[in-house]
């Protein structure tokens, strides 16, 4: 609970649940990535008429939908942070009068 005491001697960090330790891209990565899963099974099963319904096809699926899916997604919402982060450090230089951030281009 939020506003339950630390007891001495522990770590709150230590009480938080998996999720909230991981960072948002992966979050992204991992919802998109069970999207896909689903999407994936409800497919095999839906059209089982023209795919089998073996361990191998279901396993083939959830690896290769999940995969891609969640990596994909994963290093696109890593590159908006990393832009985020280094818009935000350049208006910050920007800000403090730094004149090598000033510094644009002719054109």
């Amino acid at each position: 609970m939020p506003g339950e005491p630390v007891k001495p001697g522990e770590n709150p960090a230590q009480k938080r649940g998996l999720w909230h330790r991981l960072s948002g891209p992966v979050k992204v990565g991992l919802l998109f990535a069970t999207i896909a899963i689903i999407m994936a099974l409800v497919g095999i099963f839906k059209g089982s008429s023209t795919t089998p319904i073996t361990f191998r096809s279901v396993a083939m699926a959830v690896l290769i939908s999940g995969g891609t899916w969640g990596i994909v997604s994963w290093a696109i919402a890593t590159a908006v942070v990393e832009v985020e982060r280094d818009v935000a450090e350049a208006e910050e230089a920007e800000g403090e009068g730094n004149p090598e951030s000033s510094k644009r281009p002719a054109g």
